[in-house]
């Protein structure tokens, strides 16, 4: 079951909030649409086919959806809660081209990423056209976006390119995002991606969700999230986002 709550619009797109209750492995259809539209997953994860191709999604990994393409998914771990910006033509001209040549539509999230989209729902009121808030100072925000999806189209998701070692990037996914990973390490040159690096990735978003919901302490948030030490966390967040935790919960409030 799907539910959908508009959350802004502007007369470049659309920004939904899409909420899926749905439990089950096997493949259900949607009807193709007709949009150019970014999927951001906020919570959970579930399955996309299209083409023949299927892809695992979770908050650090999204899709770009194409118009009239037939798609599948399937929701094996529970339900999800994901962010749609749905994009006009000339919109999606501007970021991608008029005759755009795509590798795929799985696109890799990284913090920096992650980070517009959450200030993206953080300012969603001012997004609106005819929002008192909507100046030019709100056009800065709309910028941010387009950059974001200029990288998302440009970037790809960290994959060897054979079955069966997309089905061992798929565990190693997941068992770094239920926070666990150490065992893993071992199994980097199989990958062909940096462990560490996406196991900090998975702890940074961690960090966002505390520092959005008020976290005072950050010599607590780095020993909860496994850092060595506050210096650790402050270093590793600026890395990935650009900004130190302290920037970051002024821009996330």
């Amino acid at each position: 079951m799907l539910s959908f709550v508009d959350l802004a619009a502007s007369p470049e797109f659309t920004v939904s909030s899409v909420d899926c209750h749905d439990d089950h492995r096997g493949w259900s259809a949607e009807q193709p649409r007709a949009d150019v539209r970014l999927v951001l997953v906020r919570r959970g994860g579930f399955r996309r086919r299209v083409r023949g191709i299927t892809t695992d999604l979770d908050p650090t990994v999204g899709y770009l959806g194409l118009p009239g393409e037939e798609e599948h998914f399937a929701h094996p771990a529970g339900g999800d809660v994901c962010t749609s910006i749905s994009l006009t033509p000339h919109l999606w001209r501007t970021m991608a081209g008029d005759t755009p040549r795509l590798d795929g539509s799985s696109l890799y999230i990284d913090a920096r990423l992650d980070l517009a989209h959450r200030r993206l729902l953080a300012h969603r009121p001012a997004l609106a056209h005819d929002h008192p808030r909507a100046t030019a100072d709100d056009e800065s925000l709309v910028g941010l976006v387009a950059a974001a999806i200029h990288q998302l189209v440009a970037t790809t998701t960290p994959d060897t390119g054979t079955a069966g070692d997309r089905a061992l990037v798929g565990r190693a996914r997941e068992v770094i995002g239920n926070g666990g990973g150490t065992t893993l390490i071992s199994l980097a040159d199989l990958l062909g991606v940096s462990l560490t690096r996406y196991r900090n990735r998975v702890r940074v978003a961690r960090a966002l969700d505390r520092l959005e919901a008020g976290e005072p302490s950050l010599a607590a948030l780095a020993a909860d999230l496994g850092f060595a030490d506050q210096a650790h966390l402050c270093r590793t967040v600026r890395e990935h986002v650009g900004h130190t935790p302290t920037a970051l919960r002024r821009l996330l409030a």
